[in-house]
């Protein structure tokens, strides 16, 4: 089977437009956390605030070797769905309420990996004000007593 144009259909063809259109250029932007330096860490640390939580995303055993004062435990690697939790199952398992979607949450973990994932995974659920601290724990335990 074969197809062809009839000339009198071909006739009423035409370019939608006389002139080719001018080519747009479109930029979209993913949010990103804030970055936190150590000396906004040490303040955050020394000034709790029920707004803010600076969350460790190391493993149990890594959190309660040292911890960053005022931190919270949620392993990021055997718990990645933590976040998206119902409210009631997250207090059940960490044992502590579950992070309001406008709280600021500030993660950290031994070197900066981990809290990156950690911070990708909150902006994908859905918070607000997201952190991480890429000096992490390393960072910490070098300067928090200089």
């Amino acid at each position: 089977m074969s197809f062809r144009i009839l000339p009198s259909f071909a006739r009423t063809l035409r370019p939608l437009t006389a002139r080719p259109l001018p080519p747009q250029i479109r930029f979209y932007t993913a949010p990103s956390p804030k970055r936190y330096t150590f000396p906004e860490i040490r303040t955050l640390a020394a000034s709790p605030r029920p707004s803010a939580l600076l969350i460790d995303v190391r493993e149990p055993g890594e959190f309660s070797a040292g911890a960053i004062p005022g931190a919270i435990n949620l392993p990021i690697v055997t718990s990645p769905e933590a976040l998206s939790l119902p409210a009631d199952e997250f207090e059940d398992r960490f044992g502590f309420e579950k992070p309001r979607k406008d709280s600021e949450v500030v993660f950290y973990c031994k070197a900066g990996v981990r809290s990156a994932a950690a911070a990708r995974i909150a902006l994908a659920e859905g918070y607000e004000k997201v952190g991480e601290y890429p000096g992490s724990w390393l960072e910490w335990v070098e300067k928090k007593d200089a």
